[in-house]
């Protein structure tokens, strides 16, 4: 069994962990039990009903908080000479080709996002086996493969807070919704809002329960229970 800090033993005394809260009651609370020295992320993590090992089972999408996600994120774009100066008019952390899949290659990792034109996939390919453990390799399906006229309002989503999704090996989900300094009811509508487009991600073959658990975490504390039920009903409007 792990050893928990007493700051952390101290933090599950605060809740009941047997209880499942509603998402109203859960925001706050994990608010509270988020007492770092830093401005933790809120973090959502759902146990799914899906079988990962069939493609057809696949959850996986994009969406926009609409409070953003708190975080600075650096974003890198391999583009061809159509998309070179779009991305860096754009603001575009870093912007290449075959040079900074070479430094990739040889370890370099400093950034979050990765973008790419379809022009430019041939390099971006054989950085398979470092990008996708990592959930940073462009996919269509994930709206990171970005024609060259469109990457100015990709850039601009992922600064607002654009977070991908994707269904684990473990059929697990992870999200981040936002930072404890949130306001509650911000946390609230971005929790809503990814719930929104996970329900809308359901896979046809998906029988029976699609989403068994739910809890909200900050980064060094424990999670809450939410009600699945009510977590999946969520809505924005």
């Amino acid at each position: 069994m792990p050893k928990h800090s007493r700051r952390y033993r101290e933090l599950l005394e605060k809740f009941d962990l047997s209880r499942s809260y509603s998402p109203e009651e859960a925001v706050k609370l994990v608010k509270e039990l988020a007492t770092a020295k830093f401005d933790e992320t809120i973090e959502a993590h759902l146990r799914t009903g899906v079988d990962p090992r069939h493609a057809d089972q696949q959850v996986r999408g994009v969406v926009t908080l609409p409070h953003g996600t708190g975080r600075t994120v650096r974003i890198l774009v391999f583009a061809g000479p159509d998309g070179t100066a779009v991305a860096e008019e754009a603001g575009a952390d870093y912007v290449g080709g075959e040079e900074l899949a070479q430094r990739i290659q040889q370890g370099w990792l400093d950034f979050d996002v990765v973008l790419a034109t379809p022009d430019m996939m041939r390099v971006v390919g054989r950085l398979g086996r470092i990008l996708g453990p990592r959930g940073l390799m462009p996919s269509p399906r994930a709206g990171t493969v970005v024609q060259p006229e469109d990457l100015p309002r990709v850039i601009q989503e992922v600064r607002k807070g654009r977070v991908e999704f994707r269904v684990d090996k473990t059929a697990n989900i992870h999200a981040p919704i936002g930072k404890a300094s949130f306001p509650p009811e911000h946390l609230l509508e971005n929790f809503a809002t990814l719930m929104e487009a996970i329900r809308e991600a359901r896979p046809e073959a998906v029988k029976g329960q699609y989403i068994r658990r739910v809890a909200l975490a900050p980064t060094m504390g424990p999670g809450v229970k939410v009600d699945p039920n009510m977590a999946l009903a969520l809505t924005t409007e």
